[in-house]
């Protein structure tokens, strides 16, 4: 487990996210997460989409089925869950600039989602309320995994399925990797921890979660951050706002654009991994 120099608590994720609320929608657009490339000419949307399509097919979302969808970001993969896969989806988020843009883009929606500003770990969602939990990219984000791991378990109905997209760190990374990239990343990204597959096995079966299913998706998903670091490049290039905000003393989030070449670094070089983990309650 590679973890953060710095304490990270959950008021200092969400004004990550809201500091850099501009930026993110600009260059990723309302789907904040890898893209999944699977014949390898998608476009970014094309791969964001499939991603999130897989989640669904793992957490076997049916008509009906009653989904929470963990960090929900903007909202982008519970209006697609609630749209494209009639499902009955509550969404949470931690940050106040999410929150409000997702409410605003579902307000014309068939079909509504519940969205809460609200910390997964303290939550008082019914216990057994949901058929499906996902977490696409934000375990990353709870200082408390075995807390995160124990809400899903609680509120999941036996027989539910908790999907799980995480950032991980190989195996045995190299103290170099370590330093450079995988603890900066950390502390940067505003991440309290980076696990490995067997930190998720082993705190996952301690909330009561049996071994998961797990997918390497790692050659799928890299491509994001070259993609991402040639948009980021062009708007630099092309928007002023975007030098103003990087020369800005006080915005202290402005080091995630150093950060989006680490990742990329990480990934070339095989300390960062990408996995889909299925538990099943």
């Amino acid at each position: 487990m590679v973890t953060s120099s710095a304490e990270i608590a959950p008021a200092e994720v969400a004004a990550h996210y809201d500091d850099l609320d501009y930026f993110y929608r600009d260059v990723w657009g309302e789907h904040v997460h890898h893209g999944l490339w699977l014949r390898g000419d998608e476009s970014r949307e094309e791969a964001v989409r499939q991603l999130v399509q897989l989640v669904a097919e793992e957490a076997r979302v049916a008509p009906g089925a009653r989904v929470c969808d963990i960090g929900c970001g903007y909202g982008a993969t519970a209006r697609m869950l609630a749209t494209e896969f009639r499902a009955d989806v509550t969404a949470i988020t931690l940050s106040e600039a999410q929150h409000t843009f997702a409410l605003a883009s579902h307000a014309t929606d068939a079909h509504p989602v519940s969205y809460l500003l609200a910390d997964w770990l303290t939550n008082d969602l019914p216990p057994e309320s949901f058929d499906a939990a996902i977490a696409i990219e934000s375990s990353e984000h709870m200082p408390d995994l075995a807390a995160f791991f124990r809400q899903a378990y609680r509120v999941l109905r036996p027989g539910g399925r908790l999907v799980v997209c995480a950032w991980l760190s190989a195996n045995a990374p190299s103290a170099r990797a370590e330093r450079w990239l995988l603890e900066p990343i950390c502390r940067e990204g505003r991440m309290p921890q980076m696990g490995t597959v067997a930190d998720y096995h082993r705190i996952g079966a301690a909330a009561g979660f049996p071994t998961p299913n797990h997918r390497d998706l790692t050659p799928q998903v890299a491509r994001t951050w070259p993609t991402i670091a040639r948009v980021f490049a062009r708007k630099l290039l092309s928007r002023p706002v975007y030098l103003r905000f990087l020369f800005t003393r006080h915005a202290r989030n402005r080091i995630f654009a150093l950060t989006i070449f680490r990742i990329w670094l990480a990934y070339r070089t095989g300390a960062m991994r990408y996995g889909v983990l299925t538990f099943t309650k």
